[in-house]
């Protein structure tokens, strides 16, 4: 059963100089769960790795509650700190010279001490976050030989074992490609069910964050912080609201952004599944509205993969058949003047 583990009351973060008290955000009421994955997403700016910091007892808060497993956070140690939360930063790792499973072993530390000696208890726990990890086939390896979607696996492991209840991770996605992108999100989304950790993450990586986390806070000047799952913020309207800017578009029937493009005009589109999808995404954008929603008398008929090839309806012509989108967009584009304008249909 999942369990509160982080509650925030009206937390004001920022920076207390010698003549002055900046605030970053404040008024932020939000909780999170053990065995969920959190990401937190917002403007570059919007002080989302100050949160963390603030979250991580790395900088104090300004004002308000931070409570971890119900207490305080003033009123733990830093050592006992150390054994609740893992922290994960966007820096790349620089250490040389190293060996994988050795700086795994640093995990440990909290318990043994930075030069303490591994027990054979601290070495099956290290073991044990190599294998949730699944990344066996790189410990005899230099630190420094990984790429760089390697080394975040290991800091992962690293942060496993830590046995922290609780992993703070700032952009751990930063610097990888898109495929490393999608494993080390889904590894950090398995992580969360198979050890019922809290598991909560800042990225800019948004079209991952709505597939994959669980809870998804949206933090903003104007609103502070909206939490809930991606599909409620999608049902109700924050998700359009918070990324509501010129050129970026939240797709309903999707449940991601898209290109926001500029339409001429307008046709109907009829069919299902990925033909419908990739038809409806070349016509976009060409600069044509196209929907099963569009009441006009041009369509195009997408069928599904079962079927080979498209169809295209015009007044006062035969249907015409074609075989490649390209060919389609061709065809239409020769009749583009006949289609009714998109203006139009917003009357």
């Amino acid at each position: 059963m999942k369990k509160e583990t982080i509650h925030i009351e009206d937390l004001s973060t920022g920076y207390l100089t010698k003549n002055n008290r900046k605030v970053v955000a404040e008024h932020i009421h939000a909780s999170i769960c053990s065995g969920e994955l959190t990401c937190l997403l917002g403007a570059n700016g919007v002080g989302k790795s100050t949160l963390l910091r603030t979250l991580s007892a790395f900088q104090p808060k300004l004002g308000g509650h931070i409570r971890l497993l119900g207490r305080e956070l003033e009123s733990y140690t830093d050592k006992q700190l150390s054994r609740i939360i893992g922290v994960v930063l966007t820096e790349k790792c620089d250490i040389r010279n190293m060996l994988v499973e050795e700086l795994i072993g640093l995990g440990r530390s909290p318990y043994t001490g930075f030069w303490g000696k591994l027990t054979p208890e601290d070495r099956e726990i290290v073991d044990n976050a190599i294998h949730q990890v699944k990344i066996e086939h790189l410990v005899g390896r230099m630190i420094q030989t990984l790429s760089d979607g390697e080394r975040q696996k290991v800091m992962i492991a690293k942060a496993l074992a830590q046995e922290t209840p609780i992993i703070f991770l700032d952009e751990p996605t930063a610097f990888l490609d898109f495929p490393s992108k999608v494993e080390i999100m889904q590894l950090l989304h398995r992580l969360s069910r198979e050890t019922d950790k809290t598991i909560f993450m800042s990225t800019h990586d948004l079209e991952l964050a709505l597939q994959i986390a669980d809870q998804v806070w949206l933090m903003d000047k104007t609103n502070g912080i909206t939490t809930g799952t991606p599909e409620d913020l999608s049902l109700d309207g924050s998700l359009s609201h918070f990324f509501a800017r010129k050129g970026i578009m939240f797709d309903k029937d999707t449940g991601l952004f898209r290109i926001d493009n500029e339409f001429t005009h307008a046709i109907r589109l009829d069919g299902c599944g990925q033909k419908y999808s990739m038809v409806r995404k070349a016509l976009q954008r060409n600069g044509i509205l196209a929907s099963r929603h569009v009441g006009v008398n041009y369509s195009v008929e997408t069928g599904n993969l079962d079927k080979e090839g498209f169809i295209l309806h015009c007044p006062d012509e035969e249907a015409l058949h074609v075989s490649r989108i390209e060919e389609l967009i061709a065809e239409i584009e020769k009749r583009r003047g006949q289609l009714p304008p998109a203006e139009e249909l917003k009357k």
